[in-house]
């Protein structure tokens, strides 16, 4: 028979909090921050929707909640190991990050994170960015971690940029943003 092992979203959170800096955390989404998550979502949504394709799927909280029940149902499956995280500060919401995707066999992550406006230019995500890759390296014990980002959004292709991520390639019409089509840019480390 198999042991299954109920995992509290709670007691993963106390174990996985990332400090990062002065005010600035990385931690495992609960349940309680579907309100809140879906508020900032709404807000940041004129300027997510230039590179963001899943915005017009948000209608309400409840959606935001059903997404976070999903992230907690990977954190089960992965026997307590969060894949996606808040990004805080000083305890509120600010954005997120972590692995989209994650390819077991071959030991691949491809990472995605978005910042509120409000946030940006102040070396937040840099932060958090860093973390995540160690993360991904260290606790994850990938091999190779990817990042795929709109080839005309050069804030979040500055990420990569600045880690020494090595420039794959182009992957033409890669996502489809309610009109139009974009590239990806694909970069990746190992």
């Amino acid at each position: 028979m198999y042991n299954i092992i109920k995992i509290n979203i709670e007691q993963v959170i106390k174990m996985v909090l990332h400090y990062i800096d002065e005010g600035i955390g990385l931690r495992p989404f609960k349940e309680s921050d579907a309100e809140e998550f879906y508020t900032l979502t709404i807000n940041s949504k004129e300027n997510l929707k230039k590179w963001l394709g899943w915005l017009d799927n948000i209608h309400s909280a409840e959606d935001t909640l059903k997404h976070i029940q999903f992230r907690i149902l990977e954190i089960e499956k992965n026997d307590g190991t969060p894949l996606n995280f808040a990004i805080t500060y000083k305890r509120k919401i600010i954005g997120t990050i972590g692995f989209n995707s994650i390819d077991k066999t071959n030991k691949i992550g491809t990472i995605g994170y978005w910042l509120s406006e409000d946030y940006q230019g102040k070396g937040i995500m840099t932060k958090a960015f860093k973390r995540i890759v160690d993360y991904g390296f260290k606790e994850l014990s990938l091999q190779h971690i990817e990042v795929r980002v709109a080839k005309e959004n050069y804030k979040s292709r500055a990420l990569p940029e600045r880690f020494s991520f090595k420039t794959e390639g182009v992957i033409k019409e890669a996502e489809w943003l309610y009109d139009h089509s974009v590239d990806h840019v694909l970069y990746s480390i190992s």
